[in-house]
């Protein structure tokens, strides 16, 4: 577009914020489906922007000072010049408190529901939930609609900004989790029975899928850190309290870990879910069998929600085995979970785990970063005793049929080793490999078996290798 045009449109659109009322208009506009859907979506940007940089007065951790820097003390030629950032008025922020959540409740458009649901994170950060006492209720009462077909969009986009609101307390120190807490004692009597009817075998949609995904999102959001009580079954209920503007845990659900009532019937039906999400098979479309219609191109299958969905089972499953999972390791206050995980859930996971690896071994498509997390899993049985009895029989399956065709070369990197070879070892090298490349799981998995269990490994290995060679 031409810049003398464009110019002056951006400079007015940068100043509404400046404007009353301006935030209730491009809310308008983002949640009227008659609007074209690239304005639609250019208003929720600007939306977004504007909640994230004028709801509140930012604080500058560099300098100590508001990012205004009106004391005067701030380095350079900032300082006392700088001119404080124009903050929302109060009567806009209620009415887009109000509005917002219905306007993301009933959008159908990923790209503008998400950048509401940013918007809803941005603002509960500040807000929630001395300032926006009615969110998470509304949230609820839709959630509690799942039973109703018809209402199945409205529910997933109420566990996308559930979640965002957990997402909000993810890394919070113990002391500063009891609005997560709370969310937990109230939302999870709604989404376990949600999750076991979404995770039945018979259950193949993709709005399944979605939905389902966003509730493993809101457990791993609760649970990766600290395990709150409403699902370790230590205690009850218990309130939060307030105590200038920061809220503290105190009683049942505020304290928020595991203790020496530890009841295991408490996890165990989020386990069962899990494994059943590891264990649903995912057949090509050509088969005609559900779920129908995944995927061909591997951009697509790695996008597509039923894989989402085991891709956050394997995941939470291996952040509970390293964070909880293994006694030497566990903290004090979670040593009797440590020990129940151990010894009856960690190989409950092994069959589905090794099944799941198996995919690829027998003609049959997995994601790179479900292996990855498959492997890391199984990495972490090596150590412990009850879980490597299991798998000692099938380390022939796991070191020659699954890590060894991991590690090796595949077509597309040949391919880019001799079209880019600086690109190719970039890849190979990249700091997040550790993360999501299958390649370096594999690579730890067989170092810790020759490292604690060398007896078993070292020599069948050393000979398999020989003969790999020759």
């Amino acid at each position: 577009p031409d810049a003398s045009i464009r110019s002056p449109a951006e400079a007015t659109i940068k100043n509404l914020k400046h404007v009353k009322g301006a935030v209730t208009m491009l809310l308008q506009v983002a949640a009227e489906k008659q609007v074209q859907y690239e304005v639609r979506q250019a208003a929720a940007i600007q939306l977004k922007n504007i909640c994230r940089e004028c709801w509140v007065e930012r604080v500058s951790f560099t300098l100590g000072l508001g990012v205004d820097g009106g004391t005067g003390s701030g380095s350079g030629s900032g300082g006392a010049s700088r001119i404080r950032p124009t903050l929302l008025d109060e009567e806009d922020k209620a009415g887009i408190r109000t509005n917002l959540v219905e306007a993301l409740l009933s959008e159908p458009e990923k790209s503008v529901r998400d950048l509401m649901a940013e918007t809803v994170h941005s603002i509960a950060i500040h807000d929630f939930p001395d300032n926006w006492p009615n969110l998470l209720p509304t949230l609820l009462h839709q959630i509690a609609q799942s039973a109703d077909p018809a209402q199945a969009l409205r529910v997933h986009n109420a566990l996308l900004a559930l979640r965002k609101i957990c997402k909000r307390y993810e890394y919070k120190s113990r002391e500063q989790r009891g609005p997560l807490n709370d969310i937990v004692v109230q939302s999870f009597p709604l989404l376990l029975p949600l999750a076991q009817r979404l995770s039945d075998p018979n259950v193949h949609s993709l709005e399944a899928a979605m939905m389902l995904k966003q509730i493993l999102k809101i457990f791993w959001s609760s649970t990766q850190f600290y395990l709150p009580s409403a699902i370790s079954g230590a205690g009850g209920g218990g309130g939060d309290a307030t105590v200038g503007g920061e809220t503290t845990a105190e009683g049942g659900a505020g304290g928020g870990t595991v203790s020496a009532t530890f009841d295991p019937n408490a996890m165990q039906p989020w386990f069962d879910i899990l494994r059943s999400v590891l264990s649903k098979p995912l057949p090509e479309a050509s088969t005609g069998l559900e779920p129908r219609g995944q995927p061909t191109s591997v951009e697509e299958r790695n996008a597509w929600p039923w894989w989402k969905v085991k891709k956050w089972s394997a995941q939470i499953m291996s952040r509970m085995f390293s964070r909880y999972g293994i006694p030497a390791y566990a903290e004090d206050d979670s040593r009797e979970f440590a020990a129940y995980f151990s010894q009856s859930v960690a190989p409950q996971f092994l069959g589905p785990i090794c099944e799941t690896l198996n995919l690829r071994p027998s003609g049959q498509f997995c994601t790179d970063r479900v292996v990855h997390l498959c492997l890391t899993f199984v990495d972490l049985a090596v150590e412990l005793a009850p879980t490597y009895k299991l798998l000692k029989p099938h380390l022939d399956f796991i070191l020659y049929k699954v890590c060894f065709p991991t590690l090796c070369l595949t077509a597309d990197d040949i391919e880019l080793f001799e079209g880019d070879p600086h690109e190719f070892v970039h890849r190979q090298n990249s700091p997040l490999a550790d993360f999501y490349d299958p390649r370096m799981s594999a690579v730890t998995l067989i170092t810790d078996l020759v490292k604690h269990r060398g007896r078993d490994v070292t020599q069948p290995l050393l000979g398999f290798l020989t003969e790999v060679l020759h």
